[in-house]
């Protein structure tokens, strides 16, 4: 053991100096490893940022929700023409439907436009406007920074009153300051009642609640869609997540029945629920992951190629180093550890370099709102790969030196 353990120690202080012997094209030989850990950390920790950012999305809708609709989200078995086809849902149906339906504590319909939102000489473009009724917070987890929803007074009036997702509250207010302003939509003037906390749905698109507003349904209706030509989405809460499928089977059968379908004719409309989603966005985050990694992997490759070739040079240079040592009594095994060491070490290194590079990237990337953070998963994923890289590159130069004849490699010039 005690010789074990001092044939490591041998073999790292002989590394170590070998490395600082040859500062130049050590440096050289670890800028390919800093490049590809660097690449795969920032690579590894944007998709986890992205990831998160979905679910985190995902879940300010709630859990234990379903929205009937025209249109069907993910469901590839029915044709885009056939849903094209089909009737709008209508506030008559969602009326109907909150007449019969038993099961769900809360139900509120929602339609959406896409308008300009001005406040004095700023302005936020492409921002999604959600029209319901005061029941619509209760269909959702979104919380508030300051202020309140509209109230059913205001919904039912119709009132011009706004609700601010926490993005165009920023792009807007810049300096905070929101509440009991008017800020003009399409033209029209609406005090806000209230800004809702930060979601953290970056990369949610139309489903990002941090770029939304939300007004009462009537006033969608009068300022921006068409109540007889545009369609709702009916919000349905179950009232848990075991509730769910009984919830979603009582309104299959109330809209089949509103809807005046017969027993043997289709649904001319859906039920969607978070699962279709969550499977949707898990499907594109393991494609983006895959060939992410492919990418950085091959950085990664070759920066170990150039590290093997470094190797295989040092072992050149050093073959008549490695007679001698062979000649005192010096093992394969101690000569093999002192090779496989210094590639391990130059790699380490490396990989230290480009965790703090990755660091550096990250944090400047996050600036621009981009989902990114490095924590102590890649920190370990830096050091592991590095280790890894470094003992596979090393491999073959340190055999090859392993096996050399003491005879021959004195006599090497």
């Amino acid at each position: 053991m005690k010789n074990l353990l001092f044939e490591i120690k041998e073999g790292l202080l002989i590394s170590l100096k070998a490395i600082r012997a040859n500062k130049a094209r050590s440096v050289l030989t670890t800028l390919g490893i800093i490049i590809g850990v660097a690449s795969v950390v920032l690579m590894s920790t944007a998709i986890k940022g992205i990831d998160q950012s979905f679910q985190q999305g995902v879940a300010s809708l709630g859990s234990d929700n379903l929205y009937i609709d025209k249109w069907a989200w993910f469901d590839n078995d029915i044709p885009w023409w056939e849903m094209r086809n089909r009737k709008h849902i209508t506030m008559e149906d969602f009326e109907a439907y909150k007449d019969l339906a038993k099961l769900p504590v809360s139900i509120a319909p929602s339609a959406n436009s896409q308008r300009t939102i001005k406040f004095e000489e700023r302005s936020v473009q492409f921002v999604n406007i959600t029209g319901s009724d005061h029941n619509y917070i209760n269909t959702t987890n979104l919380s508030f920074d300051e202020g309140r929803f509209f109230t059913e007074l205001e919904s039912n009036g119709g009132r011009s009153v706004v609700v601010l997702g926490s993005e165009v509250s920023k792009k807007l207010f810049p300096q905070g300051g929101a509440m009991n302003q008017f800020v003009k939509i399409g033209g029209n003037r609406f005090k806000i009642v209230g800004v809702l906390e930060e979601q953290g749905s970056w990369v949610m698109g139309n489903w990002n609640p941090d770029n939304q507003v939300y007004v009462p349904i009537q006033n969608i209706f009068k300022y921006f869609v068409s109540r007889h030509s545009d369609g709702i989405t009916i919000n349905v809460r179950a009232e848990n997540s075991t509730m769910v499928e009984a919830t979603k089977e009582e309104a299959l059968g109330i809209m089949r029945r509103v809807r005046g379908l017969k027993y043997d004719e289709k649904n001319d409309f859906s039920i969607n629920q978070q699962e279709g989603l969550l499977t949707n966005i898990n499907e594109t985050i393991g494609v983006i992951q895959i060939a992410g990694l492919l990418i950085t992997g091959l950085a990664l490759f070759v920066g170990a190629i150039g590290i093997m070739n470094i190797m295989f040079v040092s072992v050149k240079e050093r073959t008549r180093e490695i007679g001698i040592r062979k000649a005192i009594g010096a093992t394969r095994r101690t000569i093999l550890g002192q090779f496989i060491s210094e590639s391990a070490i130059i790699c380490l290194i490396g990989g230290m370099i480009g965790l703090g590079v990755a660091i550096i990237g990250s944090m400047v990337i996050a600036q621009f709102d981009f989902p990114v953070t490095v924590d102590i998963d890649a920190v370990i994923l830096a050091v592991t790969i590095s280790l890894i890289t470094g003992v596979l590159s090393g491999l073959a130069p340190a055999y090859t030196a392993a096996k050399l004849d003491p005879v021959d490699a004195l006599r090497y010039e």
